[in-house]
């Protein structure tokens, strides 16, 4: 399945592509013979990441400056990607969460998780579906979302709002936009550990038993994420769309990942304010 030339004359987009899990797709679209466009806010990143790409799959790789809360900055991303050529896929992996009480929740912080995952995720959809559709273009749009779409998850609820809400987006727009020759599809990623998601998903003093509580006993690898997705984006998943595929090892099956942190006392819950408060 997965040939050198798998996604050939492809022009791909990834949002938040220069680090985790956007990076390691980013890095196998290219090995299977995509064209990349990375974006983020932090370009000095970006650049680093799409040097490394290039040097380790010698493919064309560029970063673009893109704070996706902004509409107006991601429609001027979207013209300056379509004044050289089109899009052919657009994968919104871009997201923002954190562990916190939700009764202790300001607005300000619900924004900050709600106006990336959310907001940003729909600004981009828009941004390549009417230039697709304006075109007459095909497209694929493939949204990263989580297991909370399934099971809710406590204390991360504007994360599992935001996911939420895009999986209904991705199936609304299955209908709406199939006739057109766009697909929209989602996977549901488990326990695949970066620096990021670690330092706010899994601060000192959680459990860390859940990889060994996972039916397979272990956390995802990257690469089997980034395989997921290159299918999913290829023409080999062309019949594929409205579907979230979950992948992972039947976790969720079991929990919710978030049940250790009801033994949480105040004092924990101060302290994560706290180094919150300081980050």
């Amino acid at each position: 399945m997965f040939e050198k030339g798998l996604l050939s004359g492809k022009r791909i987009l990834v949002t938040g592509g220069g680090s985790g899990l956007g990076a390691a797709m980013a890095r196998r679209f290219l090995e299977l013979g995509a064209e990349l466009i990375i974006c983020g806010r932090r370009l000095e990143l970006l650049e680093e990441a799409a040097a490394k790409m290039r040097g380790d799959a010698r493919g064309r790789v560029t970063p673009i400056r893109c704070d996706i809360r902004d509409g107006a900055a991601v429609d001027a991303m979207m013209e300056a990607v379509w004044r050289e050529a089109p899009l052919d896929v657009l994968v919104n992996n871009a997201a923002a969460t954190f562990i916190a009480q939700t009764e202790e929740l300001s607005f300000r912080a619900a924004d900050a998780v709600l106006a990336p995952t959310l907001h940003g995720t729909m600004y981009c959809t828009l941004g390549a579906g009417k230039r697709w559709i304006g075109a007459k273009h095909k497209g694929v749009v493939l949204s990263i979302l989580s297991t909370s779409t399934i099971t809710g998850r406590a204390f991360t609820v504007p994360s599992a709002m935001a996911k939420s809400g895009i999986l209904a987006m991705t199936r609304s727009l299955a209908v709406e936009w199939g006739p057109k020759g766009i697909r929209t599809v989602a996977i549901a990623p488990g326990a695949f550990p970066t620096p990021g998601a670690s330092g706010q998903l899994r601060p000192e003093g959680r459990d860390e038993g859940w990889a060994q509580r996972n039916p397979l006993g272990r956390p995802g690898e990257h690469r089997e994420l980034a395989d997921l997705a290159s299918f999913l984006i290829s023409d080999g998943a062309a019949y594929i769309n409205g579907e979230m595929v979950v992948v992972d090892g039947g976790s969720h099956l079991r929990s919710s990942g978030a049940e250790d942190l009801l033994q949480w006392t105040d004092a924990q819950w101060q302290a994560r304010r706290a180094a919150r408060a300081k980050s």
